[in-house]
């Protein structure tokens, strides 16, 4: 049985490119993005054009796997360099962040749309955002951006167990975010900073974990690993080697996260601020 029969979903959201015509996809090589090409790619063909940012926000080995993957699918791919650390807007790290880093990028996404003559700029937000804090949904909805997945009603689940039996290699990667996600709001954001987060979060990646985050505060890094991976990280020999490793990147103290990783959670805070007001 084909899959856009056996989905009702997926047969929505090829309808929704279909009507669309051409499209500029914004494309990280993340679980949603790379799905949402390989079906916009199917559904029309040459008529589709991925672009990727490429910022200190963004790491390299990232950029590199989405350029790997868009030759896979055989997909137009062009890179763009975006700094949203000029911006003192997203630099100084306020809780609307993201929206000030996607209304460049945006704004940029529509340039390549009109010099290509592509009729709309896509991105990959899915159904499940609609319940989380994204800001940057607010600069997609003021640029006209369409999001596909979120018209088509597929949440991240869904857009897992069909990219699995496409036989995209992302169907099980790991949830990405940008770089800045790991600063708490107000904690000025930085070159240097972001390379030590990402540096840390390499190493845990290396010696196993598979979803990371670091959480830099200050000097403190706050680890998250899921919760099942808890009790590897709390192995002495483990444990010691992480601490050493953190605090040649110039850390002073490094925790464990008890709570385990969770989307999203320095966004905690602004839940918190919200309930005492």
């Amino acid at each position: 049985m084909p899959l856009d029969t056996a989905h009702p979903k997926l047969a929505r959201l090829q309808a929704i490119l279909k009507e669309m015509q051409s499209a500029v996809v914004a494309f990280s090589g993340g679980v949603d993005s790379t799905f949402l090409l390989k079906v916009a790619a199917d559904t029309l063909g040459k008529n589709v054009l991925a672009v990727t940012a490429l910022s200190p926000t963004y790491p390299p080995e990232e950029h590199d796997r989405a350029c790997a993957l868009a030759r896979s699918l055989g997909v137009r791919h062009l890179t763009i360099f975006t700094n949203e650390l000029s911006e003192p807007a997203f630099a100084s790290n306020p809780p609307d962040r993201c929206y000030h880093c996607k209304k460049e990028l945006f704004r940029k996404l529509r340039e390549i749309a009109a010099r290509e003559n592509l009729r709309f700029v896509i991105d990959a937000g899915n159904a499940d955002d609609l319940s989380d804090y994204r800001p940057g949904r607010k600069a997609a909805v003021e640029a006209q951006i369409r999001s596909p997945l979120i018209e088509a009603g597929l949440a991240k689940e869904e857009i897992r167990l069909l990219s699995k039996e496409m036989g995209l290699a992302t169907w099980d990667k790991p949830s990405a975010a940008c770089l800045a996600s790991r600063l708490p709001y107000g904690e000025t954001i930085t070159p240097e900073k972001l390379q030590r987060i990402d540096s840390a979060e390499k190493l845990l990646r290396e010696l196993g974990f598979k979803q990371v985050r670091v959480r830099s505060h200050g000097d403190l890094a706050r680890i998250e690993v899921e919760s099942e991976a808890l009790q590897k990280l709390a192995v002495p020999e483990t444990r010691a080697l992480v601490a050493a490793k953190l605090k040649d990147l110039g850390f002073a103290y490094v925790t464990m996260d008890l709570s385990g990783y969770r989307m999203g959670s320095l966004n905690e805070t602004l839940s918190r601020e919200s309930e005492s007001r």
